[in-house]
């Protein structure tokens, strides 16, 4: 791992989506979560000011990066129920079928390399009557955008850690073995290559 990728990256992450209109996206989602919580790619931490704790009994939070990890540990410490890091990638999610009553992810389906192995795992990790609660950014519906999204993307990917601008998140998803329930889009403030977001929830089918 270079340089970059170990000690900058990560900051330019944490910096880059704990944006006040990120952090407003994941305030209107993260509550949403319930019971025992899986989050895939936990990141440096952003989410956890925003679970309920009258509703959360256990969170486990999947991260495989050992810098975004050692971000997130400082807000972990005063979170009122159980939690547990997931040392692996999102391909890998090593719990049980059936074991968890809510998936969250917020803007991970654009780093995650095999999406459908990934939201398959997801899909088999919840409960019956389960939910994946959502907010992503991704392909944008204006042609113009568009275009801008796929020529930029392949240096994007290189220079933001793997990161994707232009993935469909609802064909993701369904194509993953879920339903989508409900879902709002818009383009956050800022720059609408990287702004065009997709948040609600699914269930897997």
């Amino acid at each position: 791992m270079g340089f970059y990728a170990k000690h900058i990256l990560p900051r330019v992450v944490h910096l880059s989506c704990g944006s006040k209109p990120c952090m407003r996206q994941r305030e209107k989602v993260v509550p949403l979560a319930s019971g025992e919580v899986l989050e895939i790619g936990l990141g440096s931490g952003l989410n956890l000011p925003f679970y309920d704790p009258s509703h959360v009994t256990r969170l486990w939070g999947l991260e495989p990066a050992a810098e975004m990890r050692r971000l997130a540990r400082g807000a972990i410490g005063s979170l009122p129920f159980e939690f547990e890091f997931i040392d692996r990638p999102g391909e890998e999610i090593p719990l049980d079928e059936n074991s968890v009553d809510t998936v969250l992810i917020t803007y991970t389906l654009c780093t995650i390399p095999e999406t459908q192995p990934a939201l398959r795992g997801m899909a088999r990790v919840l409960r019956p009557g389960g939910t994946l609660i959502f907010c992503e950014h991704g392909a944008a519906p204006d042609a113009p955008v568009r275009r801008w999204q796929d020529r930029l993307n392949p240096i994007w990917n290189r220079v933001g850690g793997g990161c994707n601008l232009n993935r469909a998140i609802p064909d993701l998803l369904r194509a993953g073995g879920f339903e989508i329930d409900w879902m709002e889009t818009m383009y956050l403030p800022g720059w609408r290559p990287a702004g065009f977001n997709y948040w609600g929830s699914a269930s897997p089918r």
